[in-house]
């Protein structure tokens, strides 16, 4: 991998979301699941298709805290559209762990 400067690093928007609705998403390649997130004012609710199933079932989602990319341009999955890219660590192949803050923080707190 490739150095970058902090400037790059700065471009990335990363915010603090909380899920407020998670959905089966049969229609995707991969198993996912369709998240609706909630960043508070002024970002709003954003869509996010997230292959996070082998460890979490979609009522257990439901008011987690996440960490999203909020400025990627918006990206057609099946019938879908993902509005930003939910983070997660790859640990194998379908084997994705959210990342999130561990404790309760205010809604679109950006990361850095």
């Amino acid at each position: 991998m490739g150095q970058i400067g902090y400037e790059d690093f700065a471009k990335v928007d990363i915010r603090v979301g909380r899920v407020v609705s998670a959905d089966e998403f049969p229609q995707a390649r991969k198993p996912a699941y369709k998240l609706r997130i909630d960043f508070g004012s002024p970002l709003g609710v954003k869509n996010s298709s997230a292959q996070i199933t082998k460890y979490y079932d979609p009522q257990d989602l439901v008011g987690k805290l996440v960490l999203a990319v909020v400025n990627f341009p918006p990206r057609q999955i099946a019938t879908f559209f993902s509005e930003v890219l939910t983070l997660g660590v790859i640990l194998g192949e379908g084997d994705i762990c959210l990342v999130h803050p561990d404790r309760d923080v205010p809604l679109g707190s950006p990361i850095r």
